[in-house]
């Protein structure tokens, strides 16, 4: 079972800047890609980022592309969530989560597929 935990979030205002962390408890992070989902009040959960498991390629919603980076270091077993120019709409829990595959160069999309998530870390940003 692998234990993930998000950390990174805070309150920010429009234009800032975070820089959200996702580690893993006690496993290794080889053998799995990495998403990032979130949920808004109200809303249902939506995908933001992912990365396959060699780092080398990446996925983002229509959302957040150009401003979100997702980011991993393997030797460190933490992937990151880079967030420049939020804007209040970002503000959810952010969660992130892991799926363990046989080879290092997809990506996923679909929250269904993964495997174990972690426990959130609340996001607010304001006007």
């Amino acid at each position: 079972q692998v234990q993930l935990v998000e950390s990174g979030g805070g309150l920010v205002q429009a234009g800032d800047s975070l820089r959200l962390s996702c580690a893993p408890s006690e496993r290794t992070f080889s053998n799995y890609a990495m998403g990032w989902f979130r949920q808004a009040p109200g809303k249902e959960r939506e995908f933001v980022a992912a990365i396959s498991w060699s780092g080398g390629n990446t996925g983002y919603a229509d959302s957040v592309k150009g401003r979100f980076t997702v980011s991993r270091d393997n030797a460190k077993n933490t992937v990151y969530l880079q967030m420049n120019r939020l804007k209040p709409e970002d503000t959810a829990v952010y969660y992130c989560a892991a799926r363990s595959v046989a080879y290092g160069s997809s990506w996923f999309q679909d929250g269904g597929s993964y495997d174990y998530w972690g426990q959130g870390t609340q996001v607010t940003v304001s006007s």
